[in-house]
C-alpha cells in the first residue's frame, strides 16, 4: 500500500512564497509521474503542476511563471514552489503520485490548506 505525504502548506499574505513538498510511503514500485492539484471552496479540483520521471513539466496556465516544481527523484519526492501568490490561489492542495506496479495506479495525499490574505 502506498501513502502519500504532503506537507508546507499554511496561511501567507498576497506576495508571498510558500513550498509543498511530497512524498510516496512504501516500496516495490516505480513513481512514473507526480503533481499537485488543488481545489477551492466550491469549485472542481484542478491541475496546478505535473512532473514526469524524465522531468517534462506541465502548468496551468494560471500559475505559469510564479509556481515552479521539481523532483528528487533520489527520494522520491516532489516540490512545488509557490511564489507571487494571489487569493484565487486560495484552495486545498493534493499531491497526486503516479506509480507504476504490475499497471499504474494513481495515489493522492490528504491535502493540505494553502491560504493567501489580501
Amino acid at each position: 500500500q502506498v501513502q502519500v505525504v504532503e506537507s508546507g502548506g499554511g496561511l501567507v499574505q498576497t506576495g508571498g512564497s510558500l513550498r509543498l513538498s511530497c512524498a510516496p510511503s512504501g516500496s516495490g514500485f516505480s513513481i512514473n509521474a507526480m503533481g499537485w492539484y488543488r481545489q477551492a471552496p466550491g469549485k472542481q479540483r484542478e491541475l496546478v503542476a505535473a512532473i514526469t520521471s524524465g522531468g517534462r513539466t506541465n502548468y496551468a496556465d494560471s500559475v505559469n511563471g510564479r509556481f515552479t516544481i521539481s523532483r528528487d527523484n533520489a527520494k522520491n519526492t516532489v516540490y512545488l514552489e509557490m511564489s507571487r501568490l494571489k487569493p484565487e490561489d486560495t484552495a486545498v492542495y493534493y499531491c497526486n503520485v503516479r506509480v507504476w506496479k504490475w499497471k499504474e495506479y494513481d495515489y493522492w495525499g490528504q491535502g493540505t490548506q494553502v491560504t493567501v490574505s489580501s
